[in-house]
């Protein structure tokens, strides 16, 4: 038996919701009975206009799996999808504006955009540790800012922000030199801002994915690969998958059932970081 609704009448919100991460949230924050917008990059994916077309079906699909008497469809669906480059101050407010003209306010707000191309340390090229830090850490400020400042303005009413950091943002990476000092950064701004917005009833936390198999690496995670093969072995649950990353933005984004919950840090990673064998 599914859940019953643990969400129904909020109003969500997450970046870089196309895709991975961020698409199954979105899809687990509309079956719980929200309200949710969606931004993404435009023409970053080859493919956008069917994952655009795909998102809509699978969110008819994951509100009628919780209410099987559902009768919506991809028109009447509670979705707003956005376009929009987060590295870019503007976009943040933009989207806000957006969010708030089509549903009235906005309660929980997950900044999950983000980018990570591997690569050697002594090749990184200062546009690639500019774009990774413009993308992961400037974009997650600009939008969380945003956000704080919608929900301030509905006090005492209160929200939840939840950053998607890493499980890098806690441990060393050879080829991720100028991606993991970013994700801590994300973790480091959701403690600060726990701090700062606390007297507005407002809530931070971050979310710490180990290794879940999204697009940004597929390559590296492919059947019969020698890495795919090292972390089956390293973690203790197996590789993760983005739909595991839903429960846990559910949980944070329910005020009855992780109302004293701040400043905290959440590891999603099926026991990789306690696995030292």
């Amino acid at each position: 038996m599914p859940l019953p609704p643990l969400l129904a009448g909020q109003v969500c919100a997450v970046t870089g919701g196309l895709t991975g991460i961020g698409r199954a949230i979105a899809l687990s924050f509309l079956s719980h009975g929200a309200k949710v917008a969606v931004n993404y990059l435009a023409s970053h994916n080859k493919d956008e206009q069917r994952l655009l077309d795909s998102l809509r079906e699978d969110a008819v699909a994951a509100i009628k799996s919780r209410d099987q008497s559902s009768i919506i469809s991809a028109e009447d669906l509670p979705l707003l999808m956005v376009p929009g480059d987060i590295s870019q101050p503007e976009t943040a407010t933009d989207f806000v504006s957006q969010i708030v003209s089509a549903f009235g306010r906005l309660d929980t707000f997950v900044s999950n955009a983000g980018i990570c191309k591997f690569e050697e340390f002594l090749a990184i090229k200062p546009d690639s540790f500019q774009r990774h830090l413009q993308t992961n850490l400037s974009g997650a400020f600009y939008t969380v800012q945003a956000a704080a400042q919608q929900m301030v303005s509905q006090s005492p009413q209160g929200g939840s922000i939840i950053g998607i950091s890493s499980i890098s943002a806690l441990v060393g990476g050879a080829e991720q030199c100028h991606y993991t000092p970013t994700k801590a950064g994300v973790h480091s701004l959701m403690q600060s801002t726990a701090a700062a917005l606390g007297k507005y009833n407002i809530r931070c936390n971050s979310l710490l994915p180990g290794t879940i198999r999204t697009q940004l690496n597929e390559e590296d995670l492919k059947d019969g690969s020698e890495k795919k093969a090292y972390m089956e072995k390293r973690i203790p649950l197996g590789l993760g998958k983005p739909e595991d990353m839903a429960g846990p933005a559910v949980w944070l984004a329910q005020p009855e059932l992780s109302n004293y919950v701040s400043g905290a840090q959440i590891l999603v990673d099926g026991g990789a970081y306690v696995n030292f064998q």
